[in-house]
């Protein structure tokens, strides 16, 4: 995947870097902190200039979000909870889940929007939850435009002062993102033993 990376990057420049950010919020395995790095390296090498660099990062951040937003916002969450409704005790996923998500949503959306842009796996799945709730798209777009280019700047920036030693952004960000990743598992499995053991 590096050398991907590398060679979109190498070769398409911003659009490169605009195109790796979009797929990254589409499917969370292509990873920023391996993208932003290494544009602001090309940036410091002189192959692009850093400011394009993070605009194209986090257009490509802000459209690929907007992309689940807007189809969580087309199903909406009254067509999704007739299947929650059915199937939702094998996911550990009750009515009452989504209203106190879609509460927490509405009362606390700029912050959990602001933050979730920086935190691995969540910075795409929150979009969902958002769309589904119906946050209103100015502060939506608004909190996933100011979470990501404050993300982006500082990935592409660190790559930009390490230069050639880029890649120690991503060594040093990667065990932190496990770490998040798994407590998010474990916070599921552990909620989904809950709601069966009360439906027993």
């Amino acid at each position: 995947m590096i050398e991907w990376v590398t060679q979109t990057v190498g070769s398409a420049g911003p659009a490169g870097v605009f195109f790796l950010m979009f797929l990254e919020n589409l499917f969370p395995p292509i990873p920023s902190e391996l993208i932003m790095p290494l544009a602001g390296f090309a940036a410091a090498e002189g192959d692009m200039s850093l400011v394009a660099a993070i605009l194209a990062g986090t257009a490509g951040s802000v459209i690929g979000n907007g992309v689940w937003y807007e189809v969580a916002r087309g199903i909406g969450s009254k067509r999704i909870r007739p299947l929650v409704a059915r199937y939702g005790r094998w996911f550990g996923v009750s009515g009452e889940d989504m209203d106190k998500a879609e509460n927490t949503l509405r009362r606390h959306g700029p912050v959990a929007l602001f933050f979730g842009r920086m935190l691995p796996a969540i910075r795409t799945l929150i979009s969902i939850p958002a769309g589904l709730a119906c946050i209103t798209r100015p502060v939506f777009y608004l909190w996933t435009l100011v979470g990501g280019l404050l993300w982006v700047t500082v990935l592409a920036g660190a790559g930009y002062l390490l230069r050639d030693q880029y890649r120690k952004v991503e060594a040093a960000i990667e065990p932190l993102s496990y770490v998040v990743v798994a407590a998010v598992i474990g916070l599921y499995l552990w909620h989904l033993w809950r709601t069966r053991r009360t439906a027993r």
